[in-house]
């Protein structure tokens, strides 16, 4: 049974990436952990007191907190009766964010954080702290996270942008088998080059081993030249019908262009296709 961690601050966003995670892992045996932090630093602010006693915090934030999250059980329960493979809790924290997060990860031994972002603009003030890009650069979890117009449709391509230079682990890309084998989706190997060139003896080791590791799953490898990494992907997403992409976060280059980039014009997939961050 896998463990799942479901941050929520009781927005839109927030009820959409819930609504995904719940289809997503729809025939997965699942206990769904429901969580909002209360943050020390903004009840700090908003009493004007840094010496808050626990006495505050409950009668100011927690009890709200709790009413919000029943509020949520009931609409699960009434939105996916019956379904007798997930078992949902709630968890209410006032701590600083990142370390709730953390403290739960390991308390719950969490397999997976689904997380809301309201998409390219969203992800843009990623860069400033957020709270969907602090969890995938400080949180060593694989991380789905689900932007604002994102739905659930039974996922059928999913892309994984690398450029090789990093060797990947058995244990850090079998989510993404996970996800081939229960959908009978595609994957799709993306390689972006800035300038076309061959790959080097280290890339093509590395190339080796992921095919080696997916020759059970469809899957096809693509090259582009391109020297907008975050084009070049949003080409691809369009013209191959991606439902899903995954990324390793310690290959940095990819990572931070796809997700951090500065400029959102004429970028809609940050807006519609989630991103599976894996963690070693």
């Amino acid at each position: 049974m896998k463990s799942i961690l479901l941050p929520t601050d009781f927005s839109k966003n927030s009820w959409n990436a819930i609504e995904y995670a719940i289809k997503f892992c729809a025939n997965t045996p699942c206990t769904f952990y429901l969580m909002h932090v209360n943050r020390l630093s903004e009840i700090s602010v908003n009493t004007l007191d840094y010496n808050i006693n626990s006495a505050v915090i409950e009668d100011t934030y927690t009890v709200a907190a709790k009413k919000q999250l029943t509020s949520l059980l009931k609409k699960i329960a009434l939105q996916f009766p019956n379904n007798s493979n997930h078992a949902f809790y709630t968890i209410n924290e006032a701590d600083f964010f990142i370390d709730a997060i953390r403290k739960q990860v390991l308390e719950k031994k969490i397999d997976l954080i689904v997380m809301g972002t309201k998409g390219a603009t969203g992800l843009e003030k990623l860069i400033l702290g957020s709270n969907t890009a602090d969890i995938i650069t400080k949180v060593k979890c694989n991380t789905l996270v689900v932007p604002e117009n994102a739905k659930f449709k039974n996922i059928r391509q999913v892309a994984f942008p690398t450029d090789f230079l990093q060797f990947y682990g058995i244990t850090t890309l079998h989510p993404i088998v996970d996800i081939l084998e229960q959908f009978e989706a595609t994957l799709r190997v993306l390689h972006i080059a800035k300038k076309n060139s061959d790959l080097n003896s280290d890339q093509e080791k590395n190339k080796e081993f992921v095919a080696d590791y997916f020759s059970a799953n469809k899957h096809n490898f693509h090259y582009l030249t391109n020297t907008k990494i975050e084009a070049a992907i949003q080409s691809f997403v369009q013209d191959n019908n991606i439902d899903i992409i995954a990324m390793v976060a310690k290959n940095l280059n990819y990572f931070q262009q796809i997700l951090f980039h500065s400029k959102v014009e004429n970028i809609s997939y940050q807006t519609d296709v989630p991103f599976l961050v894996l963690h070693e």
